[in-house]
């Protein structure tokens, strides 16, 4: 108990902690309270978060490159294509019969491994010759590489199908499993504890699980020797160098798994979905990570995964539902002549928000960034620094009067 006592107190106006236990109970509870608020009908909330999960672990990882060891990388989603485009090749009949008569079906635990390694594989690939390059030019390159590997899979019609893409891919198969339909009519709410991969909250659970092994993985790297070697690397590589500090080695490994962890988000999209394509791996999936980890706070992982939930609820719920939405408060305000289109061309209120929806995006952003440069949930580290170059701004014209 004295273990536990001390353990609350050390811990108990931790920012980082406080977000960690709102994120766990957010997490059990979130199943049930969808249920029971949609009378048992809310399958698609807990999918929708599912999906919201692909993105905080690619957004876990892109901080592991940007936030830990200060790189900017582009083409992140390069790596989350080749993790679905592996465990594909893997875990289907896409390529047909093998020599010993069985298609290629691997279990799917070994599946996802191989996809995490094989994008691990490729970002080690990329970073060797480019990682002695910094700043815009790493940027320029890595662009380029988010680019060239979906045109790749696009034109490689044997290996990848081409524009249409995969289809056919196999389920995780996982015993102990959530099963629907919920069990207690009379409250929808309570679940039944069977094997059924079929149910979205199978997914939703075993994403939950998987966060937490990403989690638990990279917030031991960021405490060891690795992890104060990526910040000193991003305070300042020069002095890095000079102390001993094998740089190359240091971003090579930052590059590597961040890349390892989009291949693992990318292997479980591609088993969720059970279809893959190029046209879901374009440049805007690695800006929408990048925005994700800046907005949230970067260098702090409880951060970037308060920043993927945010932003990718804004992109995937808010805008989408909201032309509808004010549809909907127009006509019960008495302001249907809003939801009407002008016979000048004028389009109604609905039309209007959902052409202009990335531009209300971009001034949430802005707006957010404004009342929180330094992120969401920034880390200590990061929030001293600015801190200390505001400080410095301030204080530099009274020094020069001096």
């Amino acid at each position: 108990m004295s273990r536990v006592r001390d353990f609350w107190n050390s811990n108990r106006r931790n920012p980082n902690a406080i977000a960690y236990a709102i994120f766990i109970i957010g997490a059990i509870f979130y199943p049930s309270i969808v249920q029971f608020l949609n009378g048992g009908n809310g399958d698609y909330l807990v999918g929708f978060a599912a999906d919201g999960g692909i993105y905080i672990l690619m957004a876990i990882g892109l901080n592991v490159v940007v936030g830990f060891a200060g790189l900017l990388d582009l083409g992140y989603a390069a790596f989350f294509a080749i993790g679905s485009y592996t465990y594909a090749t893997v875990a289907s009949y896409h390529l047909g019969v093998t020599p010993i008569g069985h298609a290629l079906h691997l279990p799917f635990w070994i599946a996802l491994l191989i996809g995490m390694f094989v994008a691990a594989a490729a970002g080690a690939l990329l970073g060797a010759p480019t990682l002695r390059l910094r700043g815009d030019y790493l940027a320029i390159v890595t662009l380029g590489f988010g680019e060239i590997v979906p045109i790749v899979f696009r034109n490689g019609e044997v290996w990848t199908g081409g524009v249409p893409g995969i289809s056919g891919l196999d389920v995780p198969s996982l015993p102990g499993w959530f099963v629907g339909p919920w069990i207690g009519q009379d409250f929808g709410w309570v679940p039944d504890f069977r094997f059924n991969t079929g149910n979205l909250t199978a997914y939703y659970v075993l994403m939950c699980f998987l966060i937490a092994i990403t989690v638990v993985l990279v917030h031991n790297l960021y405490n060891s020797r690795l992890g104060r070697a990526w910040m000193a690397v991003r305070e300042d590589e020069t002095a890095a160098a000079a102390s001993g500090v094998n740089t190359v080695t240091v971003k090579l490994l930052a590059f590597s798994i961040g890349a390892a962890t989009s291949g693992f988000a990318g292997a479980f999209y591609g088993a969720k979905l059970s279809y893959v394509s190029s046209e879901n791996f374009g440049f805007v999936v690695s800006v929408t990570v990048l925005a994700m980890v800046v907005l949230g706070g970067m260098g702090n992982i409880p951060g970037a995964m308060l920043g993927a939930a945010v932003l990718y609820f804004i992109l995937f719920r808010l805008l989408p539902d909201a032309p509808a939405q004010l549809q909907s408060l127009a006509s019960a305000l008495g302001l249907d002549f809003l939801n009407k289109a002008d016979p000048n061309g004028w389009p109604g209120i609905g039309e209007v928000v959902s052409r202009l929806k990335y531009v209300i995006f971009g001034l949430i952003l802005v707006g957010i960034m404004l009342l929180r440069p330094q992120g969401l949930l920034p880390s200590q580290v990061r929030k001293q620094e600015l801190k200390h170059a505001e400080h410095e701004a301030l204080t530099a014209p009274r020094q020069l009067q001096g």
